[in-house]
């Protein structure tokens, strides 16, 4: 009793942590696809990878230029990086947010508009059923909680505690998402007004609320051809930087994880 106790005395000090004003913010910014990985091609030959990275880098320079933010990047140039790792180099580089960029492709060549996706809760499930078998991930994702389940075998405790992280990351992840749409809805067309759920690996930490972003159709003629604009891929990093920046004015987060 006294170690569940301890435990989950633990998990509350880290989610109060929360509310702290400490450092900056550390937003992790992933461009979608690259190297051997080109992703979708729009039918002028725009490759998806090329126009993730470029808006990516535009939106990395706002958030520098923000005194209060710091970006990182999961990819500065055109390599591949699998989907599995984004959120590890997003993690070891202490990042609070996740924000992934991508754009979408579909058969019927009139689609278009940009979305934002968040996880599901079916796949937050499975990725649940992973960490609780990984008990080296779980002292690094909680802490002195995760020590705590260490010196025990109760995996009642560690499903409890690690379905609040999951929940608590959806939760951030879903209102981080729609104050993104709005201000997308601004400058693009949307192709879905509200966050959708979905079951995407670069979303699947824990401990790091994230979202994807699809920022347009490159299979679209019009919309490819806005894509490969500089204008055009300018606008959309404003609008996913005051998203951002609206989210954390409002919903103060623990701004430095060590």
């Amino acid at each position: 009793m006294k170690n569940i106790i301890k435990t989950i005395s633990l998990l509350l000090v880290t989610l109060l942590m929360c509310s702290q004003v400490n450092g900056k913010v550390i937003i992790a910014i992933d461009a979608g696809h690259g190297g051997k990985d080109s992703g979708a091609v729009g039918q002028y030959k725009l490759y998806e990878k090329t126009v993730t990275l470029s808006i990516a880098n535009k939106l990395k320079v706002l958030i520098n230029n923000d005194k209060d933010l710091k970006a990182v990047m999961t990819r500065s140039k055109d390599n591949f990086i699998s989907v599995y790792q984004r959120s590890e180099i997003a993690r070891d580089q202490k990042a609070n947010l996740l924000v992934s960029i991508h754009a979408d492709a579909a058969p019927n060549k009139s689609a278009k508009g940009a979305s934002v996706w968040v996880l599901s809760t079916k796949r937050a499930d499975t990725e649940l059923g992973r960490w609780i078998e990984q008990h080296e991930k779980q002292s690094e994702l909680l802490g002195g909680a995760g020590d705590a389940l260490s010196e025990g075998d109760n995996r009642f405790l560690s499903q409890a505690i690690l379905d609040l992280q999951f929940s608590y990351s959806q939760q951030v992840g879903y209102a981080l998402a729609t104050n993104i749409l709005t201000e997308l809805g601004k400058v693009v067309s949307l192709h879905k007004r509200v966050p959708e759920h979905a079951s995407l690996g670069v979303l699947r930490s824990p401990d790091i609320p994230s979202v994807l972003i699809e920022v347009g159709f490159i299979s679209n003629l019009s919309e490819e051809k806005l894509l490969r604009s500089d204008a055009h891929q300018n606008k959309i990093a404003q609008a996913i930087y005051r998203g951002l920046k609206n989210y954390i004015k409002t919903n103060p987060i623990n701004k430095d994880k060590g």
